[in-house]
């Protein structure tokens, strides 16, 4: 009897080590996992991992199988990381469970495009981690005096010229300038993305995206001092979609007409966005002076304003600081813009500002079902060169 309880254990645990073995052939017979630490890369915020992560991305993108690579806990410092393709494979997936910390001297990398870059990938997932930028140093350095001899700052994250690239669960903290930037890239989605800096952070856009098409922004929670998401010049097929906002200065299609000669903006989707206390909501804006460039086909949908100074804003004599002004008329056409479901207040009495081109005048502007109030009170709107329609419950009233 006893033989025969031995035998049924013996049997039951052969039979759970062939399924482990199975399990981890199905999991990795087809993938290779490559683990920063085993190239040397250490967790202890001090010792410079940067080859290590280099090493492990050659390994990655040579194989001609599924790559894994893995980032355990910890925190792991990288003078900088530019991770250029194409690769022999286009499935590498990048978990990261740690921290990746930027140098703290801003000098270092402060005149650097980006402090991690993808170049030419394809099938690239980044999912986890943190990135932080150690950007205050920087920006105490713009904010400054002595702010012309400060470098300009380096975005954390770039990807250019890639495709079917996924960034999921991931947060930027801290970045020098922006956080994540897109460009010329095709089929990006991004979600569950944090990022948080200082409301008094220069120039740290949350999320930045151009001349890319295909690009989805979703459920993700965005405090800069810049731009929450910005919008550049050939942007196609955009979709964001349940964000939260605050601090920064809202969502931005622009600025545009920087370039003569310059791509435009078209099928724009925001929806699901709630805005606090930030300095613009949906905003587009171009500088006055000569372009081809346009903006269509945009939409602004179920939006919540909580005390943004100004809620809805089109403006075409865009000019920060009011220095070096071109003063022109700007050439961007902008046409078919709707404006459907958005309420809450306005920390200013004009919560509606269209302020568009005497020589193209904005046209196709639509509002649908807007209630914005300022101190209790209905708020007012302002109309430059605009024309368009009002549909609905419109407070303030329309200025077409």
């Amino acid at each position: 009897m006893m033989i025969i309880q031995f035998e049924k254990i013996q049997s039951s645990s052969i039979i759970l080590i062939v399924l482990v073995a199975l399990m981890n052939l199905f999991t990795f017979g087809n993938a290779w996992s490559y683990n920063v630490v085993s190239f040397g890369g250490k967790g202890d915020g001090r010792t410079d991992s940067t080859q290590a992560f280099q090493t492990v991305w050659s390994n990655a993108c040579s194989s001609t199988k599924p790559a894994t690579i893995y980032v355990p806990r910890g925190r792991y410092y990288l003078r900088s990381g530019t991770f250029n393709g194409p690769c022999k494979n286009n499935a590498i997936f990048i978990r990261i469970d740690g921290t990746l910390v930027a140098p703290s001297d801003f000098q270092v990398i402060g005149n650097s495009p980006a402090w991690i870059a993808f170049r030419n990938v394809d099938g690239v997932t980044v999912s986890g981690g943190n990135l932080d930028g150690k950007g205050a140093g920087l920006w105490a350095c713009k904010n400054s005096s002595s702010s012309t001899t400060c470098p300009s700052g380096a975005t954390t994250l770039q990807f250019s010229n890639s495709k079917n690239v996924v960034v999921s669960a991931l947060t930027s903290l801290n970045s020098q300038m922006f956080h994540i930037v897109i460009n010329g890239c095709q089929n990006v989605t991004m979600r569950g993305i944090k990022v948080l800096a200082s409301g008094n952070s220069p120039n740290t856009d949350g999320i930045h995206g151009q001349m890319s098409s295909n690009v989805a922004v979703l459920n993700s929670k965005i405090g800069t001092g810049d731009d929450c998401i910005s919008i550049g010049p050939g942007t196609s097929n955009l979709r964001i979609e349940n964000i939260v906002c605050g601090p920064g200065h809202g969502i931005s299609i622009g600025s545009l007409a920087k370039d003569l000669q310059e791509e435009g903006v078209q099928n724009v989707t925001v929806k699901n966005v709630v805005f606090s206390r930030t300095q613009n909501g949906v905003r587009i804006k171009a500088w006055g002076k000569p372009s081809n460039g346009f903006a269509r086909k945009i939409l602004f949908q179920h939006i919540v304003m909580d005390n943004v100074q100004n809620p809805i804003v089109i403006d075409q004599n865009y000019c920060p600081r009011h220095k070096g002004c071109p003063g022109k008329a700007s050439g961007v056409k902008i046409n078919d813009v709707t404006y459907q479901d958005i309420h809450g207040t306005s920390a200013t009495k004009v919560a509606v500002k269209f302020d568009c081109s005497p020589t193209n005048p904005c046209v196709g502007i639509k509002l649908e079902n807007v209630r914005l109030t300022h101190m209790n009170q209905t708020a007012q709107a302002t109309c430059n060169n605009v024309g368009g329609i009002a549909a609905g419950l419109v407070q303030p009233t329309s200025c077409f």
